[in-house]
């Protein structure tokens, strides 16, 4: 399965690197399925940061037996009890080696802030993400689970 990861540099070795913020599954490597959200991300980043050039690395998956894996099929109540527990639990941590599942992007963060301030339930919250049409990302969370990736190239991104 080819995989990228849109970032600022290009990452041969990718790396287990505390965020600076929350994130939808936590500490990790992030990447996805999709050339399109890889894009939107290193666009991003290089918007943040005034960069003129990122990249998206490339890199094929292969499965490895032995790995504890958490897969969320869609942006159901199991998902939206995952995400919220990173992004609002001090110090959570979960013992998944790799997690799979919907990107939170812009409009799901916005209706995830709706429920995280208690305006919506969470089965509106569910109702409402069954409208927008996700992403996927996987995290790779755990030193072993990034033996599972090997870097295949990178593509240059400008603004």
């Amino acid at each position: 399965m080819t995989l990228y990861h849109g970032s600022l540099e290009i990452v041969e070795l990718p790396q287990i690197l505390e965020a600076n913020r929350p994130l939808d599954f936590g500490t990790g490597f992030y990447t996805t399925t999709s050339l399109q959200q890889a894009r939107r991300w290193v666009r991003l980043r290089m918007e943040q940061n005034n960069a003129s050039v990122g990249y998206i690395n490339q890199y094929e998956y292969t499965p490895q037996k032995g790995l504890h894996t958490r897969l969320f099929r869609s942006a159901n109540e199991a998902w939206v009890d995952f995400v919220h527990a990173n992004r609002t639990v001090q110090d959570y941590n979960h013992h998944y080696d790799i997690v799979t599942g919907p990107v939170a992007n812009d409009n799901v963060y916005l209706s995830f802030n709706l429920y995280e301030s208690g305006i919506i339930s969470k089965r509106e919250l569910i109702r409402r993400l069954k409208t927008y049409k996700l992403v996927d990302q996987l995290l790779f969370h755990t030193e072993r689970s990034l033996e599972t990736l090997k870097f295949t190239g990178n593509k240059e991104v400008k603004l």
